[in-house]
């Protein structure tokens, strides 16, 4: 039995989700050599605070302390065919008089067909779109903006430490931050079954990993770190319960609950979790998934508890 797939044209055959690739991958960079130099005030991020993968900009613009130098705004939670919106309560800053995210991308490429996505990094010099690739913009945040950070000296991404990141970043980001999605978007028994074993063994592998360390690379948070718990601080609340993610919970991890709560508590982190819009969006915008549109009250999360790392 299969049932129609969130995104049709992110399905194959078989009824497996497969991701689009991001269509924009221009770089700022310092020395602006990539013809988008950095500069205060000229980038604006658009995310959403239900996306885990534009999550993860808002976090590394906040650690790094970008508010100033990078604007950012959050689109409508609740999107529809037509993707992320703008609208009274959520407007677009930049006055461009748009009403969906998707205007910027035909500004930029008018052939562009794909699914709009979040974040989107907007060049307002240019009037043009940047990047759309999280993996790619958190690494800019981390080292292009220095001279206009509040906290230059931060590094998430150390030379030292890459190749252990980058290789740890590639199984996360197959098995869990996308594996969850592979589940929650399968469209066939066969193609959900072959997703959702892999997510909960490499999160068994994350656990056993977890219990010798206080964070997955090296003594300090880095973008691994911060990559993963966008997912985790979304999988009890949504993909549990949304996606079928429920062979186990993350609250019944032994070291990957308590490694959430204290990446949750670091400083900052707690106040770019939005589970109202998190909760908000899976809930209602996926009719083939959830067709009533109902919002579950639950669950009771309790993040600030005693981590115990």
């Amino acid at each position: 039995m299969s049932i129609a797939a969130p995104f049709p044209r992110e399905s194959d055959a078989k009824g497996a989700f497969v991701r689009q690739q991001s269509a924009f991958r221009g770089r700022v960079t310092a020395d602006g050599a990539s013809g988008f130099p950095a500069e205060a005030g000229r980038y604006h991020l658009y995310v959403s605070l239900a996306c885990p993968w534009a999550h993860r900009t808002v976090i590394v613009r906040k650690l790094k302390g970008l508010e100033d130098a990078i604007s950012l705004s959050v689109v409508d939670p609740l999107r529809d065919e037509r993707g992320w919106r703008f609208g009274p309560d959520f407007p677009d800053p930049l006055s461009n008089g748009w009403s969906y995210l998707s205007e910027a991308y035909h500004a930029t490429d008018p052939s562009f067909e794909g699914r709009v996505t979040v974040p989107t990094l907007w060049d307002t010099k240019t009037g043009r779109v940047v990047s759309n690739e999280s993996a790619e913009i958190i690494v800019m945040l981390n080292e292009e903006w220095d001279a206009f950070a509040d906290h230059p000296r931060l590094d998430l991404y150390p030379a030292a430490l890459r190749p252990e990141i980058d290789e740890l970043n590639a199984w996360v980001y197959d098995e869990i931050n996308n594996g969850v999605y592979k589940s929650g978007f399968a469209a066939t028994q066969e193609a959900y079954e072959a997703a959702v074993h892999p997510l909960f063994a490499a999160l068994g592998r994350l656990d056993e990993r977890l219990a010798t360390r206080r964070y997955l690379v090296g003594d300090a948070p880095t973008l691994a770190d911060w990559r993963l718990f966008t997912t985790l601080v979304r999988f009890d609340a949504v993909y549990v319960g949304h996606f079928k993610c429920n062979l186990r919970r993350i609250a019944d991890f032994e070291h990957l609950s308590g490694y959430l709560r204290d990446l949750y508590q670091h400083p900052g982190v707690a106040q770019t979790v939005d589970f109202d819009h998190i909760k908000r969006h899976y809930y209602m915008t996926h009719g083939s998934i959830n067709p009533t549109g109902i919002v579950p009250a639950g669950p009771l999360l309790d993040l600030d508890a005693p981590h115990g790392r």
